[in-house]
C-alpha cells in the first residue's frame, strides 16, 4: 500500500510518498481502510522533530482516519468488516490502511461524512477538552478565541456557543473573520490594536476564558486582558514563538494559566475522552457544531498540504484522501 513516510526528522518537503507494509489486525485491533485522513498542525511539528513526542524513524505520521473496517483481530467485539468508523492514533494515519486498537475507534452515525468525522477528533476534541475540562466554561461567560479561522479555532467558536458563551473571535484577515462570524462568533476582531479592542468588547471587564493556539505577541495581549478569575488556555504556538508570562499579571488579576494537551488527555483519561466524543457527536447530529472542510487533497500531496497548515494559510479543516 501507499503511505507518507518520514525517513528521519527533517523538513516537510523530505516526506516520501512510498510503498509501506500493509497493517495486520493484531489482538484487540482493527484495520481501517481510509476514506478520509485528517491533517493537523502537530503532524507537521512531529515530522520535523519539533513535537513533544519523537517516534522511532522511519514512521508514518497522522492521527485521524475515517473509513471502513477491513479486518478484525482476535478479541474484538462490536466491529465487523464493512463497518464505517473513525479512529484516533498517535502515528500511522497518512496511509491507505492503518491498524488501530478497537478501543480507539468509534462507529460513525448514518450520514456523517468521513471528513467531518476526522475534524471532530483532534480539532474539535482539543477545543472541547480545553473548554469543558480545563476552563470549565460557563454559560454567559466571555470566550476569546485566537486563530479563530483555523480548524481548532472554528471548533472553539462553535463549541463556545454550544456551551452558552459570548464568543469573541480573533483572526488575521477579513475573510477569516467572516468565516468565524459564520461559525457563530458574536464579535470578530483583528490582531492590530487587539488590547484596546478587547477592552471595548468586554466593557472593560476582560476575558473570562481565552483560547490561545497562537502564542507570540497575541499571548502577551491576552495576559493583560483577562478578567478576575479568568482562565487563559495555552493550546499551542502557531506563531512560532513560545511566549514568556509576566507572572505578576496572574497575581494582580487573579486569573489562571491552564495548559491543554489533548493527546495526553485521551490516553490518561479515556473515559472522559469517550464522554466528550459522545457529546460532540450529539451536538453534530443536532446541528449545533459543523466542521468547516476547506478542501480535500490526494494523499501524495501531504507535504504541500502540511506546509500550508504550518504557515497558517488555511481556513477550516484540510483532508487527505487515498
Amino acid at each position: 500500500m501507499k503511505a507518507i513516510v518520514a525517513r528521519d526528522f527533517a523538513p516537510i518537503d523530505r516526506l516520501d510518498y512510498a510503498d509501506w507494509p500493509e497493517p495486520q489486525a493484531g489482538n484487540g485491533e482493527i484495520v481501517v481502510a481510509a476514506e478520509a485522513i485528517g491533517v493537523n498542525y502537530p503532524d507537521g511539528l512531529l515530522v520535523q522533530g519539533l513535537y513533544q513526542a519523537r517516534p522511532q524513524t522511519p514512521f508514518v505520521p497522522g492521527m485521524e482516519v475515517a473509513g471502513r473496517v477491513a479486518a478484525v483481530g482476535a478479541g474484538v467485539t462490536g466491529f465487523a468488516p464493512g463497518d464505517r468508523v473513525a479512529a484516533l492514533m498517535t502515528i500511522g494515519g497518512y496511509a491507505e490502511k492503518v491498524a488501530v486498537p478497537a478501543a480507539s475507534a468509534m462507529p460513525l452515525p448514518d450520514g456523517m461524512p468521513a471528513a467531518d468525522a476526522c475534524a471532530l477528533m483532534c480539532g474539535y476534541g482539543t477545543a472541547h477538552h480545553a473548554l469543558r475540562q480545563r476552563a470549565a466554561l460557563q454559560p454567559g461567560e466571555t470566550l476569546c478565541v485566537l486563530g479563530a479561522a483555523g480548524a481548532t479555532g472554528i471548533a472553539a467558536v462553535q463549541i463556545g456557543k454550544a456551551m452558552g458563551a459570548r464568543v469573541i473571535a480573533v483572526a488575521s484577515s477579513e475573510e477569516k473573520r467572516g468565516l468565524a462570524a459564520e461559525a457563530g462568533a458574536d464579535v470578530t476582531l483583528g490582531y492590530d490594536g487587539l488590547k484596546d479592542a478587547l477592552k471595548q468588547a468586554t466593557g472593560g471587564n476582560g476575558v473570562d476564558v481565552a483560547f490561545d493556539p497562537v502564542g507570540g505577541e497575541a499571548f502577551d495581549v491576552l495576559s493583560r486582558s483577562m478578567a478576575w478569575k479568568g482562565r487563559l488556555l495555552v493550546v499551542g504556538f502557531a506563531s512560532g514563538t513560545i511566549p514568556k508570562l509576566a507572572a505578576n499579571l496572574v497575581l494582580v488579576k487573579g486569573y489562571s494559566l491552564v495548559g491543554v494537551f489533548w493527546g495526553a488527555f485521551t490516553q490518561r483519561e479515556p473515559e472522559a475522552y469517550r464522554a466528550n466524543m459522545k457529546e460532540l457527536i450529539g451536538w453534530y447530529t443536532a446541528g449545533r457544531v459543523k466542521p468547516v472542510i476547506e478542501g480535500t487533497y490526494r494523499l501524495a500531496d501531504a507535504p504541500a498540504v502540511l506546509a500550508r497548515v504550518l504557515a497558517r494559510g488555511t481556513a477550516g479543516k484540510l483532508i487527505l484522501e487515498p
